[in-house]
């Protein structure tokens, strides 16, 4: 049993191997510096937080959370996300700061996983939140810094789907009145986008022809801001129109950011998050199976903090985004200096000068390189300092 496991990992796991964590290192720094470039300020929050706290308000499954005991007995919890523990430290060392808070983050989160399937149990995630802001202007932010961030890594192939979570539970509720259950369903069959499993419970509902109509209309306010119109006219209520008209001052803003070619509406879109309350999007590049980023407004999370403010934000994963950009050359930028026995000296003091100039310099004694071609050919540059007058290879 102990051989087997010698070489596993935890289920979810990966490790990362030296190629991958330099592209990771790379993109984090290009999303860092875009993110820096809007005011915001980083910080970090403790990888275990209490249950109690953090892990209920977090909004993820309770069977997705890792927990553990401390000495005292207190259940504790590897934080699953980074927005409730921000929204904690902005609930309680930061209540007293200037508002609105611009502050990011870069950092590991846990989600346990039930079966293997290629998703990852600990993923990094850069991201923003922008906190005590509760117009139109933020939400635009956000989503306009996103879109900069991302386009900063050198990914300019990207889709950004913006939807409002106010809109389609105002619609079920207009058409379905109090049958919760139903609209439960429903919000299940969208927020997988299962839109077969969708249509087939609408048809099975036991309400008339012309609600059953106007909820598989809703499949079709996908598109560009020709959908606003459309959005108008199939739902009437109040909270409808006014999700509606957020959504089209949002448009007017991204436009004046010169972004809105990467915006997608859609008002079928539902988060696994159930903290979200308004503007939310998500974000897609081509051949990724999987989520790039997402985000949105989350006005009642702080609340839950005893800080009455409203927020937006945003995540990046990071792992995806590295997958995304799919870098298959490996930019090492080190250099290599080959020394033998009487070289040694003046094969230490050239390193010693590259390293005072910013560069990563292997010294390596010839005698321990298998294949001295190789070990050239891996570097970026090498000075075999075995031959007379330390021969430089490129």
């Amino acid at each position: 049993m102990v051989k087997r496991l010698m070489f596993e990992k935890p289920l979810g796991m990966r490790d990362t191997l030296p190629f991958f964590y330099r592209q990771k290192a790379k993109a984090r720094k290009q999303l860092s510096e875009a993110i820096l470039s809007y005011g915001y300020s980083f910080m970090d929050t403790p990888l275990m937080e209490y249950h109690e706290t953090v892990g209920r308000v977090s909004a993820t499954l309770d069977q997705q959370l890792f927990k553990l005991l401390d000495q005292q007995g207190h259940t504790l919890v590897l934080r699953p996300d980074m927005t409730a523990p921000i929204a904690r430290v902005a609930a309680s060392q930061l209540k007293e700061s200037e508002y609105p808070l611009r502050l990011a983050y870069d950092g590991p989160v846990f989600r346990a996983q039930q079966t293997e399937g290629g998703k990852p149990a600990q993923f990094e995630q850069v991201g923003t939140e922008l906190i005590g802001d509760h117009s139109a202007y933020a939400d635009a932010e956000i989503i306009a810094l996103l879109v900069e961030s991302l386009q900063q890594t050198g990914l300019d192939d990207f889709v950004i789907t913006v939807g409002h979570i106010g809109y389609v539970k105002a619609f079920f509720s207009d058409v379905l009145g109090e049958d919760e259950e139903t609209i439960e369903t429903l919000l299940h069959y969208l927020y997988r986008k299962n839109y077969v499993g969708y249509r087939e419970a609408v048809k099975s509902l036991s309400v008339n022809k012309d609600k059953k109509q106007a909820l598989l209309q809703l499949l079709s306010l996908r598109g560009g801001e020709e959908i606003f119109e459309a959005s108008r006219s199939l739902a009437r209520n109040q909270s409808c129109m006014q999700a509606v008209n957020e959504l089209k001052q949002l448009h007017r803003f991204l436009k004046q950011y010169g972004v809105e070619n990467y915006i997608h509406f859609d008002l079928n879109l539902i988060s696994h998050m159930d903290y979200y309350t308004g503007i939310l999007f998500e974000g897609y590049a081509p051949h990724l199976g999987a989520l790039l980023c997402n985000g949105g407004r989350y006005d009642t999370l702080l609340p839950s903090f005893q800080l009455n403010a409203s927020a937006t934000g945003f995540a990046v994963h990071l792992e995806r985004l590295v997958e995304a950009l799919n870098e298959l050359e490996d930019e090492d930028d080190r250099i290599g200096i080959i020394v033998d026995d009487d070289s040694f000296a003046k094969g230490m003091t050239k390193a010693r000068e590259l390293r005072r100039q910013g560069h990563a310099v292997l010294l390596q004694h010839i005698d321990q390189i298998p294949d001295v071609i190789a070990f050239q050919r891996d570097l970026n540059q090498t000075f075999d300092y075995t031959k007379a007058g330390g021969e430089l290879n490129e």
